[in-house]
């Protein structure tokens, strides 16, 4: 069984940013995931697209960037100019007037298209969406912050998405929360990647690649 980790940069050591990355990078991860917020969509902000560029500029591996913005549309090319082809934006249907104009300009410009769907968003909401994407970011939590707990009735979100993924052709990824249990359960079921935060990876005894290890061989 194989599955996908990302590791989640707002919760990185900014002191040594470097460090961080040829760390997570040398431990085995598979790609890293930036939080942009604006303090209108979430009441926060985090990340920013010198962050972006920085880490960019910093690795080779693929970037997973989650635009937590109102009305991307306004700001999604400096994000496309800051990427490489293969990489992925993640959009928040509710966040854009005509959220299908913003996914065909970042499938125009040969970067994966993907969704996030908040707690209180129903799939029924975004399903004619599910068809045009090729990523499908599930969060756990309420957007906007990290070391939040877990909202067990998403879970019937993640069962009925993967009763859809075949047919409408994407992958599913976990946001939020993501401890071991949630991994040992559900990526046998088909969800394709976990982005860790600080429940599984920062802020811990343990290296990056003893961790990330322990991860892969489920014995966490």
């Amino acid at each position: 069984m194989t599955f996908e980790l990302m590791a989640s940069m707002m919760c990185a050591d900014y002191s040594n940013l470097g460090k961080e990355v040829r760390e997570l990078e040398e431990g085995g991860i598979d790609s890293f995931h930036i939080d942009i917020m604006d303090g209108r969509y979430v009441p926060n902000f985090a990340m920013s697209l010198n962050d972006l560029r920085c880490i960019r500029g910093l690795t080779e591996k693929p970037m997973d960037v989650h635009l937590m913005v109102e009305h991307p549309i306004n700001t999604i090319d400096l994000f496309i100019k800051s990427l490489h082809k293969g990489d992925t934006i993640y959009i928040h249907p509710e966040a854009e007037y005509h959220p299908s104009t913003t996914l065909q300009r970042i499938i125009d410009a040969g970067i994966t298209p993907g969704i996030a769907i908040n707690p209180g968003t129903s799939i029924e909401q975004v399903k004619m969406l599910l068809r045009i994407v090729k990523k499908v970011l599930v969060m756990s939590v309420n957007p906007g912050n990290a070391s939040q707990l877990f909202l067990p009735y998403v879970r019937e979100k993640y069962d009925e998405l993967i009763t859809l993924k075949d047919d409408m052709d994407f992958e599913i990824y976990w946001d939020g929360a993501c401890g071991a249990d949630k991994i040992k359960e559900y990526a046998p079921l088909g969800v394709k990647g976990f982005v860790l935060g600080t429940t599984l990876l920062f802020g811990k005894k343990l290296r990056y690649a003893e961790t990330i290890q322990k991860i892969r061989k489920l014995e966490i």
